[in-house]
């Protein structure tokens, strides 16, 4: 078996170094019940490659000075504007006054595959991911406007809820940065 090797166009860039044009978008990302710190730091990571403006944690604290946490967001944690709440019905409806639209991420009878997603020319967006465990309340997705979901082709029914996150956020502002 012949095995071709290519070599690297170059060497990897740093931080410093990169090409990636810095924006921000209107995007929050609301965490039903995320547990684990170091999904909670991955969050972090994420949301602040993507541009995101806010994220709100509710009903589980997070706990900002973790050291796994602190670990694998890489400092992000201080880029990224967060905040706790105790009721996200009033965060529901603060969107919902602001036409902004509520897209959940989790499978569902009814949810579509993430390559249709599409809103209104808004460009305010509140995404919405589910815990490790349980994923959105079901009282929550009965508020969205929208589900989504991650078509996959292997045998496993669900897939980590930061990589999810990561590739609704692509989505997200793939449609907002044009």
């Amino acid at each position: 078996m012949k095995i071709d090797y290519f070599p690297p166009m170059s060497d990897q860039l740093t931080h410093q170094e990169n090409k990636f044009t810095q924006r921000a978008f209107e995007i929050t990302v609301i965490c039903d019940h995320l547990e684990s710190p170091a999904n909670q730091g991955a969050l972090f990571r994420i949301c602040e490659a993507f541009g995101v403006k806010e994220i709100i944690f509710f009903g589980n604290a997070i706990h900002i000075n973790s050291s796994r946490l602190k670990r694998t967001a890489r400092n992000t944690q201080t880029l990224v504007p967060f905040r706790s709440v105790m009721d996200v019905n009033d965060v529901v409806n603060t969107f919902k006054e602001k036409h902004t639209p509520l897209i959940g991420l989790e499978i569902t009878e009814g949810s579509q595959a993430i390559g249709e997603l599409k809103f209104a020319n808004n460009k305010n967006v509140a995404l919405f991911i589910g815990s490790e465990k349980n994923g959105i309340s079901s009282s929550l997705l009965a508020q969205m406007d929208q589900v989504y979901h991650i078509p996959m082709y292997g045998t496993n029914s669900s897939m980590n809820v930061v990589q999810s996150a990561g590739i609704a956020l692509y989505s997200i502002t793939s449609l907002l940065a044009d």
